[in-house]
């Protein structure tokens, strides 16, 4: 891959593409949907519907009970996310190798407060210029709203010198809307035409890649 100029700022996404965390947010989908009567997605099914924020996706899932669901997913994800969270191969090498070089930062369509609380429990909170989740804004992932959240205060601005690295349709989205960079993460190559008018500048297959690319070397 041609090498690139460095970033000034990375932002991440968190869930799939520094940690996998799937098995707990499927494990409390799952007691949420068994408790609502709906159909209980398996594994491989969460990881490809899981978007976006809880907030956006659980009307849409559970219509006018949506706020009660919310309330049995808190209660399990609570109960289990800290002790099965587990970081991908090369992340923590990654964060702190490209952190000596540009600022880094965090967006995701998780709930903030459990969003810290997981940067926290990794030590990587130390990290970050800023760590935004899912409620932090008025909106949430895709609007770039979380982006202008995640560089307040660096004088850096979103542009051409701003990744966004992530593994999904909303990260692309997200940084296009944002006018960043975006880095696709994942083992497939993105297929042609795959994400219409919002591809990928760059992909990585895994995130120890990216600690390569960022820093030409």
């Amino acid at each position: 891959m041609k090498a690139q100029p460095r970033p000034r700022a990375i932002i991440f996404d968190w869930d799939n593409t520094l940690v996998d965390s799937f098995g707990t947010i499927h494990a409390a989908l799952a007691e949420t949907q068994r408790a609502m009567g709906t159909e209980i997605w398996t594994l491989q099914q969460a990881k490809e519907r899981v978007r976006h924020s809880l907030r956006d996706a659980f009307p849409v899932m559970f219509g006018e009970r949506w706020e009660a669901a919310r309330e049995i997913f808190f209660v399990a994800f609570e109960r289990l996310h800290l002790d099965r969270l587990v970081a991908l191969p090369g992340a923590e090498e990654t964060l702190r190798a490209v952190a000596r070089h540009c600022l880094l930062a965090v967006v995701s369509n998780k709930t903030g407060h459990y969003l810290r609380k997981e940067a926290q429990h990794l030590k990587w909170d130390g990290l970050f210029h800023r760590v935004v989740g899912a409620t932090d804004c008025v909106r949430d992932k895709p609007s770039p709203e979380p982006v202008l959240m995640a560089l307040q205060g660096s004088g850096i601005d979103p542009g051409p010198d701003v990744w966004f690295v992530g593994d999904t349709d909303i990260d692309l989205q997200c940084a296009h809307g944002a006018g960043c960079v975006p880095v696709l993460v994942r083992q497939a190559p993105p297929l042609a035409g795959e994400f219409g008018t919002m591809p990928p500048a760059f992909h990585v297959s895994e995130i120890l890649q990216l600690k390569a690319l960022a820093l030409n070397q």
